[in-house]
């Protein structure tokens, strides 16, 4: 964002975070008019559908980085994938989980998660073929924080409160630090 100035490039951020929240909460009231059948919890569907929705939008901007970042610099490429590999775990439980135990059906969940799975390497994919000219820095981080305005606001508005039904709120405490840690690690590691 350092070509837009500090006052602007501020004012981006703020813009694009807010927009990538309002998107899930618009997806969310889309959702929520359809009942899904076969369900034992149609809010724990809903919260596994919403989650793949958002994070196959996560996803395609890190196959795009993964692929700019290889063309840069293979090394930087191959930690970059290692460390997004290492993050798209917890990522597939947050999709598997709520729809396996909504739906009772393994298969369904493993679809699912997979199908979210695919727009990582269809984002490498259309990078290599077409946006490779036209992605910047500038443009990377405009996208990645629109993706992390979807995931704050699907965390607080969906996610917390979906988990604070179970009453373990020491899960939910430990899964917080143990997840600011990783990306700590993450960060200084890779």
């Amino acid at each position: 964002m350092e070509n837009y100035g500090i006052f602007k490039g501020i004012i981006i951020s703020v813009i694009t975070f807010v927009i990538g929240g309002l998107l899930i909460n618009k997806i969310n009231k889309k959702i929520n008019k359809h009942t899904i059948k076969n369900t034992k919890d149609n809010n724990l569907y809903r919260v596994g559908i919403l989650s793949m929705v958002a994070l196959m939008l996560h996803n395609f901007p890190e196959g795009i980085a993964v692929f700019m970042s290889s063309y840069q610099d293979i090394s930087l490429g191959i930690s970059l994938g290692i460390a997004i590999m290492l993050h798209n775990i917890p990522e597939g439980i947050a999709i598997a989980v709520p729809i396996y135990y909504s739906t009772g059906k393994k298969r369904g969940a493993i679809a699912k998660t997979f199908i979210s799975g695919l727009a990582e390497p269809l984002g490498a994919i259309l990078a290599f073929l077409f946006l490779s000219r036209f992605i910047t820095d500038s443009l990377i981080s405009i996208v990645l924080l629109f993706v992390a305005g979807l995931m704050i606001t699907l965390s607080i508005n969906e996610l917390f409160p979906k988990a604070k039904e179970y009453n373990e709120d020491k899960y939910i405490v430990f899964g917080l630090i143990a997840g600011f840690i990783i990306m700590v690690l993450n960060h200084l590691i890779f």
